[in-house]
């Protein structure tokens, strides 16, 4: 039975939700084919080919670039049988069900998969397409983290991925670029902030990757070029013992790689002694999904640290010799127009211009399936009826003035998309003055300090203009 893997977006990097999966159907000696359409083309013949065709989902932006390839896979072979996995599958279920989905996985998806494929090979006496075509009993689990199983955890194979190099890299600050590969120490998350995807499927667990099957991942990437390696743990400090090990592995095998990792500023204030570990291994920047610096948005997103906290945890970084790159939710149903301006000017306080992409000064808070804002009684005041086609409940701001500044922040973000940040900057600080209807002040002269970034933006809650892909 032949297997074909399909990844539409992954924030640039090479799928680690192909390349896992296709060591395990490899491993019992079913044949796989992994398609990035990020990347490469899908070809009518693969799809032809395949007797299962699973779309690994992990995020919101690449769940609605499946669907047209979807009803595609559907013309063009509807005797195969359709599978969706990932973080944002169970997410969607109905959904998914509703375009010829057969079986709905979480991301936690590997074996399952595997028990597919294995049940749709023919039997002696059975080999027709009525045979193979999807059964009643689809997987559909719901996505709770009771769902979850337990995996032992398998060596990726990325050998049919398309080579790092044609992925995103690492922009330093003198101009030289890295070559990136990427990596998953770890699954889930501890924590329930409100607006997190994460949230509704993991419900608060989290799994460890095993250090040895993380550094064999680490030594494959190496090998084909890899000169820093992006982990894509939703908090690299969920286990702050395995991360130290992790990392300590990574700086003696290899002391001439380079990383970054993400962690929550709770995390940041309750682990710091652990900053100057991560600087001494090589950690180029820690990203941090700071969302506002509002501590009533904060409250309301439950993301478990204020304003202070935030600030704090800038020092500390700074102190251990590490860079913060903060994202940003900008843009809520409790954002004013002034609260927007102090992001900014609290962005450019503490020097941290150039380490924010300019695309999270204009993400707008998606409200969808399964989240936890829908708890929120002014939430549910204020979001409309799920929609289909953006796969979200749709809101509009009490104030229009704030969504229209959302608008033309977006459009300038992405029409000035190669100016680079600090004149991105710039461009939004005058704008979002201009719409206030007060004089621009003058940016500080040290408005920050060159960073490294990885040259894809980070689009995280929001739905970007367009795909850059």
């Amino acid at each position: 039975m032949r297997t074909l893997l399909i990844s539409t977006y992954d924030l640039g990097r090479q799928p680690f939700g192909l390349a896992s999966p296709a060591a395990w159907l490899r491993r019992e000696g079913l044949p796989v084919a992994c398609v990035d359409t990020s990347r490469t083309d899908l070809r009518d013949e693969q799809i032809s080919a395949a007797d299962v065709i699973a779309f690994y989902l992990p995020m919101h932006t690449a769940t609605r670039l499946a669907e047209p390839l979807m009803a595609r896979c559907r013309a063009v072979n509807p005797d195969a049988r359709l599978v969706a996995y990932g973080l944002y599958a169970p997410l969607n279920a109905g959904w998914l069900r509703e375009r010829g989905v057969c079986d709905v996985l979480g991301p936690e998806a590997e074996q399952a998969l595997v028990e597919i494929v294995n049940s749709q090979r023919p039997t002696p006496n059975s080999q027709t397409a009525e045979a193979r075509s999807p059964k009643p009993e689809a997987r559909n689990p719901k996505p709770e983290a009771r769902n979850l199983p337990r995996l032992a955890f398998i060596q990726p194979d990325r050998q049919s991925l398309p080579p790092l190099t044609d992925y995103a890299s690492l922009q330093m600050p003198d101009g030289r670029r890295r070559i990136v590969g990427s990596t998953d120490a770890s699954r889930g998350c501890k924590h329930l902030c409100r607006h997190c995807p994460i949230v509704p499927v993991y419900d608060g667990a989290f799994r460890v990757v095993p250090v040895d099957v993380v550094m064999q991942d680490v030594a494959a990437q190496v090998a084909a070029g890899a000169e820093h390696i992006s982990f894509g743990d939703p908090d690299f400090l969920n286990g702050p013992t395995h991360a130290r090990r992790i990392v300590e592995r990574l700086a003696t095998a290899y002391p001439h790689v380079t990383y970054d990792v993400t962690i929550k500023i709770e995390h940041l204030l309750q682990h710091r002694d652990l900053l100057p570990v991560l600087a001494a291994t090589g950690c180029l920047f820690v990203t941090s999904a700071v969302e506002a610096v509002d501590d009533l948005v904060l409250e309301r997103l439950a993301k478990g640290h204020t304003r202070a906290d935030f600030e704090q945890a800038v020092t500390l970084c700074r102190e251990a010799g590490l860079a913060m790159a903060p994202t940003f939710v900008a843009f809520t149903p409790w954002t004013t127009v002034e609260g927007y301006l102090d992001l900014l000017q609290t962005i450019a306080r503490l020097e941290l211009i150039e380490d924010v992409a300019p695309i999270q000064l204009a993400i707008r808070l998606l409200v969808t399936q399964g989240s936890r804002l829908l708890e929120l009684s002014d939430i549910q005041r204020l979001v409309g009826r799920f929609d289909p086609a953006s796969l979200t409940f749709p809101w509009t701001h009490a104030d229009p003035a704030v969504d229209v500044l959302q608008r033309d922040v977006m459009a300038l973000v992405t029409s000035a998309a190669h100016d680079g940040r600090l004149a991105g900057f710039a461009a939004i600080w005058e704008l979002a003055h201009q719409r206030a209807r007060v004089p621009v002040p003058v940016l500080p002269a040290q408005t920050s300090r060159p960073a490294a970034y990885i040259s894809e933006p980070w689009y995280c809650c929001a739905e970007p203009v367009e795909f850059h892909l």
